[in-house]
């Protein structure tokens, strides 16, 4: 079983860059830079909540409580593993070689696997597996990409929790339509 990761190095960039979101909304000027920027990242935080999958680059901590966990990861896409570690049966703290394992990064789904001729090593019972992993997409999809653009605008536009006095309906294949096949686990 996984526990939830945690992000140990949060992303460095937006999959959106401020210049695309002024341009979608049409802002010239700097005077409304750091709400946009605030908009921009409750718009990936949202979008990866909704898809339960990181699109900014991340690096994060996984545990599990044995190798076969190993056979779907936690999170995806996994753009590179950093280290896996365990506590051997005496209960030191060891690094799984890479020589043992292979990512097997297939777009949404992400596996560790044995190399050929390889075992898992034995565990200490009742420890976890620790893997420290980079994830998120390197370049994020252009329909990911429209449907943030398209919640950044809606948010910017309308600041409020409540719409009063107005007919209300949903944009047809708009957000959820964009970002149906990033789904994870849906």
């Amino acid at each position: 079983m996984w526990y939830p990761a945690s992000i140990t190095t949060p992303a460095a960039a937006e999959p959106v860059t401020l210049e695309e979101a002024k341009a979608h909304l049409r802002v010239d000027g700097s005077d409304e830079d750091a709400l946009i920027e605030g908009v921009i990242a409750a718009a990936r935080a949202h979008v990866e909540a909704y898809c339960a999958v990181p699109f900014a680059t991340q690096t994060i901590e996984a545990k599990c409580d044995g190798f076969a966990d190993f056979s779907r990861l936690p999170v995806a896409p996994v753009q590179s593993v950093g280290a896996i570690t365990y506590l051997d049966t005496a209960g030191a703290p060891q690094t799984l070689s890479t020589d043992v394992y292979e990512l097997r990064a297939d777009g949404l789904e992400a596996s560790i696997v044995l190399k050929y001729g390889q075992t898992w090593p034995a565990v200490q019972p009742g420890s976890r597996i620790t893997m420290a992993a980079v994830v998120g997409y390197a370049v994020v999809p252009e329909d990911v990409k429209q449907a943030l653009l398209l919640l950044i605008g809606h948010w910017y536009e309308h600041r409020e929790a409540v719409n009063i006095g107005n007919i209300v309906t949903a944009v047809p294949m708009a957000v959820d339509a964009l970002l149906c096949n990033h789904r994870r686990g849906a």
